[in-house]
């Protein structure tokens, strides 16, 4: 009696173990923005690639809109180990102290997608993530938002229509110094809180690619938007170091595959999105969208380039000429 007792209390004990052996590794993954954005869309995309390589050895949660974390908090998080995957802006790592992601914020240091993805698919993009790695995060992949226009509720039209207007940015000296090149004044806040602020008049306009103006509702609170595309918005999906070093290597592979194709498609989406936003917004009469000339963009270029030189000592001379090399941009010749 005290035998089979004894093996019925082994074989619950071998399954016990055997039920949590069959436990998921659950990776929280955590953004700002909607589900409906190219990053909401990527972070869906990872996630059913993710669990289906795995095949259910990982359970992906995806956290969108800051409710799990905001813009101030997300990163200390994944330091900490709270939560494993985030796709911040890139913005974001100049405050962490990697100044050089910085270089992302340079206005028209990208003159649309072909040149971009020359950095980010590239030598220069890998380097870049390298410097992350003394904080304790692991770089995974860039993806894309798009390219970002000026809104306020006044009409804009050239550099000097944004003079003395309070404008929202992300936390970045390179942004800083953009609006104070435009004469405007930079208002750094977290994204979850600008709608509000620009529906009370705290803000009088912003910058965002399209699609975060709409997905954000921020058209029902802007009369006028101006295509400048004058900057790039992206982001770097990156997680916990020691996380990703101490999963088993197999499981590690097939989310490096699902990362791989959900960057592919969230990339590829990316101006689609945009250019149907752009579309509703225009259709909604709540925003009057102005297309700019080809002299009246060269103004705002020729306005905002020269935060390329003011930046160098922050950013790195070498990098930014790097870049230059990939693209071929020479600002010598506007």
């Amino acid at each position: 009696m005290k035998i089979r007792t004894l093996l019925v209390g082994l074989i619950a004990v071998g399954l016990s173990a055997a039920a949590v052996a069959a436990e998921p590794i659950v990776i929280k993954f955590s953004h700002v923005v909607a589900n409906d954005t190219p990053k909401g869309k990527g972070a869906e995309k990872f996630k059913e690639l993710a669990e289906k390589y795995t095949a259910g050895a990982v359970k992906v949660e995806v956290y969108p809109n800051s409710t799990l974390y905001k813009d101030r908090e997300e990163l200390e998080a994944l330091q900490l180990g709270a939560v494993q995957l985030l796709a911040p802006s890139l913005a974001k790592f100049g405050p962490l102290g990697v100044k050089e992601f910085e270089v992302f914020d340079l206005p028209y240091i990208f003159d649309g997608y072909d040149d971009l993805h020359k950095v980010t698919y590239g030598a220069v993009g890998k380097q870049l993530f390298t410097k992350l790695e003394g904080k304790g995060i692991k770089g995974l992949a860039y993806w894309d938002n798009g390219f970002k226009s000026f809104s306020a509720n006044t009409p804009i039209r050239t550099p000097e229509d944004l003079k003395g207007k309070k404008m929202r940015i992300q936390s970045s000296k390179v942004l800083e110094e953009q609006m104070r090149e435009l004469k405007a004044l930079p208002q750094v806040m977290a994204f979850s809180e600008v709608y509000r602020a620009l529906q009370t008049g705290v803000v009088d306009g912003t910058e965002n690619p399209i699609s975060n103006l709409y997905t954000q509702k921020m058209y029902e609170v802007q009369k006028y938007l101006a295509l400048t595309d004058h900057g790039y918005l992206g982001y770097a999906v990156i997680t916990n170091k020691k996380f990703w070093d101490g999963l088993p290597a197999n499981v590690r592979t097939q989310l490096d595959r699902a990362m791989q194709e959900s960057t592919e498609y969230a990339n590829k989406i990316a101006k689609d999105e945009n250019d149907k936003a752009l579309e509703v917004v225009r259709a909604s009469g709540r925003t009057q969208v102005t297309k700019l000339t080809d002299a009246e963009r060269m103004a705002f270029k020729k306005a905002l380039v020269p935060v390329h030189k003011k930046m160098e000592s922050r950013i790195g001379v070498e990098l930014i000429q790097s870049i230059y090399k990939e693209t071929g941009f020479d600002p010598s010749r506007l």
